[in-house]
C-alpha cells in the first residue's frame, strides 16, 4: 500500500481538516462565555445579518443561507426559542413555513457573540498576515462555491 503524497502535511484535505478542528476549538472556547454552540451562533448571526438588511427570513431560508441542515436548523431554533433569543411565527403567506426573528435579548447575544468570534478569528488567522488572509479568504470562497460533482 502506498500513499499518493509522501507526507500527511502535503495533503490539502488533511491540513484543512487539522486547521478546521483547531479553528472550531477556538470558536467554541469563545462562544462558551455566551452559552452558545457554534451552530446556534451561526444561526443567530445569520438572523442578525438579515435583520440589518431589513429582510424577513423563514427558517428554511435561514438554513439555506447559513448552509445548515434544515432539520438541524429546526432543532436549534427550538432551543433558541426556549432561550428566548428567537421568536418563531407561522409565515403569513405559507402555512408550512415559520418566520424567525431575533428578540431584543437575541440581538444583544448575537452582537456580543459576533465580537467574540471576530476577535477569535483575528487571533487564529493572524499568522497569515493581512495580505495572505485576503488571499486565503478568496480561495476558501472559491472552494465553498465550487460545484460539487
Amino acid at each position: 500500500m502506498s500513499f499518493l503524497l509522501p507526507q500527511p502535511s502535503q495533503s490539502p484535505g488533511f491540513m484543512l481538516w487539522r486547521a478546521t478542528n483547531r479553528w472550531q476549538r477556538a470558536i467554541n472556547h469563545a462562544l462558551k462565555k455566551q452559552d452558545l454552540t457554534h451552530v446556534q451562533f451561526v444561526l443567530l448571526a445569520g438572523l442578525l445579518w438579515h435583520q440589518t438588511q431589513k429582510q424577513t427570513v423563514t427558517q428554511v431560508q435561514l438554513a439555506v443561507f447559513c448552509e445548515v441542515d434544515v432539520m438541524m436548523t429546526s432543532k436549534v431554533m427550538r432551543t433558541l426559542v426556549q432561550k428566548q433569543l428567537v421568536t418563531r411565527q407561522p409565515h403569513p403567506a405559507d402555512g408550512r413555513a415559520f418566520s424567525v426573528t431575533l428578540t431584543l435579548a437575541g440581538e444583544a447575544k448575537a452582537l456580543a457573540s459576533l465580537q467574540l468570534v471576530e476577535l477569535a478569528d483575528q487571533y487564529f488567522f493572524s499568522p497569515l498576515g493581512q495580505e495572505h488572509q485576503a488571499t486565503f479568504t478568496l480561495l476558501l470562497h472559491k472552494l465553498a462555491t465550487a460545484p460539487v460533482t
